[in-house]
């Protein structure tokens, strides 16, 4: 590992024990927190999500958390509806920008969460989690409120899958761990790269393209290397995160749009052929199934009129 790595882990990497909420309370001096929810079908988890926060995090008068958006970007379940009981604003992904149709993916949904937010921080949190601890909100903001150089916040984690300990990630382990080692040595200290829990100052997600799926995680944080340097990122141990684990054919197409988004940043040129293709055994063998891989990317929120509008306003 390269000594700048080392000195950012000692100087970068906090656990969320450091920062207790009431101390957080008094550093806010008058900035705004949002929390994002990327949800889609998640009826199962969400509104216990919803519940912590507004339980622990929002009530009082002096509350850490001033505004709590779940983004449904196409449930068939009850996600909505769950989460707007437990205490939600929930905003469907199709009634931001409509001028913009919609395309599927996780990042899609977070770059138009800023438009339906107002934080000065924006904070996301995966909607799948399980045994879910406010932690994972407290922790990753508290560095964004006491730490004026720092920008950008990952929470890191162990990963169990089913009852094996640390051996989720599997995507992480495989293809954004070697893909960051080899390109862009400076991000190795990241434990968990491709987390779905992060804090950023809107003034810095404002400026980034989002990769509108999988490969949000990489391309922001590759992004956000380049715009303002290894020391104003920084990562939080919050725990163990336990979620939903998807299967090894949805981890292959995760794997593929990570690798584009990395080779997209490395030399901006052209995937001869963007697609993956997987096998399935059928009546007759095996069957071919083949996966456009995502390559679209949203521009910097900042080129967008109506974000700029509404900032004017």
């Amino acid at each position: 590992m390269l000594q700048e790595v080392e000195r950012w882990l000692a100087r970068r990497s906090w656990s969320a024990a450091d920062r207790p909420v009431d101390r957080l309370i008094a550093a806010k001096q008058g900035a705004q927190v949002s929390v994002v929810l990327p949800a889609l079908n998640e009826e199962a988890t969400v509104g216990r999500i919803v519940s912590v926060i507004r339980r622990e995090l929002m009530a009082g008068p002096a509350p850490l958390v001033d505004e709590l958006v779940v983004i449904d970007s196409g449930s068939t379940d009850r996600t909505g509806e769950v989460a707007a009981a437990a205490g939600a604003r929930v905003v469907h992904r199709d009634d931001i920008l409509p001028r913009l149709p919609a395309v599927p993916g996780k990042g899609e949904v977070l770059w138009r969460s800023l438009l339906v937010t107002s934080g000065d921080i924006v904070c996301f949190v995966d909607a799948d989690l399980k045994d879910f601890s406010a932690d994972f909100v407290s922790g990753i903001v508290g560095p964004l409120l006491t730490e004026p150089d720092v920008q950008f916040v990952k929470a890191m984690y162990d990963r169990p899958l089913g009852d094996e300990p640390g051996q989720g990630g599997r995507v992480t382990e495989l293809v954004a761990r070697p893909l960051l080692n080899l390109h862009w040595p400076l991000l190795a200290g990241f434990v968990q790269p491709l987390g779905g829990e992060y804090a950023v100052r809107r003034s810095l997600l404002e400026r980034l393209p989002f990769p509108v799926g999988y490969g949000v995680e990489l391309g922001l944080l590759v992004d956000a290397l380049h715009t303002v340097g290894l020391d104003a990122l920084g990562q939080v141990d919050v725990g163990v995160r336990r979620h939903r684990h998807q299967d090894g054919q949805a981890l292959g197409r995760m794997a593929a749009a990570i690798y584009r988004t990395a080779q997209l940043r490395l030399s901006r040129g052209h995937l001869v052929r963007p697609v993956l293709t997987q096998f399935e055994r059928g009546e007759g063998g095996f069957e071919p199934r083949t996966h456009a891989v995502d390559t679209e990317e949203r521009p910097p929120m900042r080129e967008i009129t109506e974000y700029e509008a509404r900032r004017a306003a």
